[in-house]
């Protein structure tokens, strides 16, 4: 009679760790010694922690590391800080917490539009809610709704600067990490490629410049779209449609991403095979998400109703009022129409013009040379505006539609977002955050840390914060604005602190050397340098020289117009690249490799073959010559 079995476990296998295999684009091995180079100072900061520091000490060392500087640019000036009447994005934000305390969900979006009507989809104006009912529970006086107008007490203002920075921990920040968890994997970078690369996203200047010194909640939607990326990277898709609405209901810039991650969702049902499962409940969840957006915004109008709330008149927005359809906000259905219809209005400005501000864009610098209500006439510009937008996106559609991949994502986010910035319409210059975020999210890549992706994420990141000096100059962040850009340069080892992308000494100068794996091209270190110095020497006339009188913003114009060309420079490098990691260049790319060889060989065995003919032809006098000598050379 057998014993007994005892009850026995196999002994759990280690889970092998994923060799970084950009280490050599990082740090290089000293010649005859074992030490290791950086080969920029951040790594030099994160190198040392490899394989000897916990990652659950060095991520919250990361995390207090940004939310110290962070905080130190709320120490600042905002936007519209002692500027009345207005006063700007700060009190708009504070007037949005107010109205959401002291107002029903009915009049929300038909309050006092004048003064900084909410203009955000309900998402936005949910979060204001949330963060006014804090702030009440602290000082009432903060958002007493008709006489706490342009309030700029300091203890408001610390209020309001921890509201971005808790936003920020609880959405963006999370999102960040998990991305890059899932991003690695799928790219097969190791830890400290992944620690360096989350560093370098949470010090982008742009981010912290405009959310945490201009004052805006910015970082809140992009957590939800970096939220959705890393959900198809975990291979949830419905996961991803929640988040990707959620960036939508909170600002209605994160459109900048849709026609991306619609093509890649379409596209992911149709190829390898074709999934009628996934697309039915794709299109499902996602109108399910946006009924849960708008169901507290309807549910508190029927309530308002119901109760007899005496609402004043509220006329219909312009586009029903120039259809002549006719809306009874005394009867359920009126109202909901019409408080639906008064919310997207306001979404969608279609009212105002092309753009206000000058902005490095298309519509802003062809402006400055002609006037493009000229052409009102003949077309609207708001539909003018559509059409080229529409053109500028349509073949990245094409490309992650035809081959949806997870890891062409960030290049079709940034390549959609960049034609929105460039041609869409009412573009503000803070929209270039958008393209930027997926653009610096190729760090986390597996050639983000190399000097051409460097380069290029570098350049795109300059260009773009550049562009928004005029607007945090006016808002008095001149030296964050310094501090932090030169911080993050010098971190990445970037011009003008650094030239390491663009030159390393150990590659030997000789004319028509072929180009190292991630050596950048001399078109590419011409452009780039260019640029550069083109915005040192503008910070100097911007600095040091008045303009003409006649022409009180042409260094603002300048800047528009350089902006624009370089902007659409960083685009062109993102489509590239998007087609190229496609594959769908492979086999064109090849044939044209063939075709060449196929030239050269031609060439080379006709040259051959005229040699063999070539036969010599002695002169005439010289044969006679040759006979009137005999031997040893002399004339006979």
């Amino acid at each position: 009679m057998s014993s007994p079995s005892t009850p026995h476990k196999p002994r759990k296998k280690k889970r092998q760790l994923v060799r970084s295999n950009t280490l050599s684009d990082i740090a290089t091995l000293e010649p005859g010694s074992n030490s290791i180079k950086p080969e920029f100072n951040l790594v030099a900061f994160l190198l040392p922690a490899r394989g000897t520091v916990s990652q659950w000490i060095l991520i919250p060392l990361i995390l207090i590391f940004a939310a110290l500087f962070r905080w130190s640019i709320g120490v600042w000036d905002y936007s519209g800080f002692n500027t009345p009447p207005m006063h700007g994005d700060y009190e708009a934000q504070r007037h949005w917490m107010e109205i959401t305390q002291h107002l029903p969900t009915s009049m929300w979006y038909f309050y006092d539009l004048p003064y900084w009507g909410l203009d955000y989809p309900p998402l936005t104006a949910y979060h204001s809610w949330i963060c006014g009912k804090i702030g009440t529970l602290i000082n009432p006086d903060w958002f007493a709704l008709y006489s706490s107008r342009g309030h700029e007490s300091p203890s408001l203002k610390v209020f309001m600067r921890a509201t971005v920075l808790v936003s920020e921990y609880l959405v963006y920040v999370p999102a960040l990490i998990i991305f890059i968890r899932h991003y690695s994997r799928n790219q097969q970078t190791g830890s400290t490629a992944r620690n360096i690369a989350l560093v370098a996203i949470l010090m982008q200047p742009s981010n912290m410049l405009i959310d945490n010194g201009h004052f805006q909640f910015n970082t809140v939607m992009l957590g939800f779209v970096v939220a959705s990326l890393s959900s198809i990277y975990a291979g949830r898709p419905l996961w991803a449609c929640i988040f990707f609405v959620a960036a939508l209901g909170f600002k209605q810039m994160a459109l900048y991403y849709a026609p991306a991650i619609f093509a890649y969702l379409l596209g992911s049902c149709l190829t390898p095979e074709v999934r009628p499962g996934r697309l039915i409940a794709i299109a499902i969840i996602t109108v399910i998400a946006f009924a849960a957006l708008f169901a507290p915004l309807i549910a508190g109008t029927l309530y308002d109703l119901r109760r007899g709330f005496d609402l004043p008149y509220r006329p219909p927005p312009p586009f029903i009022a120039e259809r002549k359809v006719s809306l009874d906000p005394s009867t359920p259905t009126g109202a909901i129409l019409l408080q639906i219809s008064q919310s997207i209005h306001r979404i969608f400005p279609f009212a105002r013009g092309l753009f206000e501000d000058k902005v490095a864009n298309f519509w802003c610098t062809v402006h400055t040379f002609y006037k493009l209500h000229n052409l009102q006439d003949l077309i609207p510009l708001p539909r003018l505006s559509m059409f080229a937008t529409l053109i500028a996106i349509l073949p990245t559609m094409s490309v992650i539609f035809a081959v949806p991949r997870p890891s062409l994502l960030p290049y079709a986010f940034a390549s959609t977002a960049y034609a929105f910035y460039l041609f869409s319409f009412q573009v503000h210059e803070k929209s270039i955050l958008l393209p930027l975020l997926p653009f610096t999210l190729l760090l986390g890549s597996r050639k983000g840390l190399s000097k051409e992706y460097r380069a290029w994420i570098g350049f795109a990141n300059a260009v773009a914060v550049w562009t928004m000096y005029p607007l945090l100059r006016r808002d008095g962040l001149r030296t964050p604005y310094v501090v932090v850009s030169l911080l993050w340069i010098w971190l990445l080892g970037l011009p003008p602190l650094s030239v390491s992308c663009y030159h390393d000494p150990e590659l030997p100068n000789v004319p028509g050397r072929p180009l190292a794996p991630d050596e950048l091209r001399t078109v590419t270190k011409i452009t780039h340098w260019w640029f550069y110095i083109l915005m040192g020497f503008w910070h100097l006339l911007f600095a040091f020289a008045e303009p003409p009188a006649n022409k009180p913003d042409l260094w603002i114009v300048v800047n528009a117009c350089i902006g624009f060309v370089g902007i659409g420079i960083c685009w062109g490098w993102c489509q590239w690249k998007l087609w190229l990691e496609s594959g769908i260049l492979d086999d064109y790319l090849a044939q044209s490799a063939k075709y060449l060889d196929s030239l050269l060989a031609s060439e080379e065995e006709a040259k051959d073959e005229t040699a063999k003919d070539t036969v010599t032809v002695t002169p005439v006098s010289e044969k006679k010559t040759e006979k009137g000598r005999g031997k040893g050379g002399k004339k006979k």
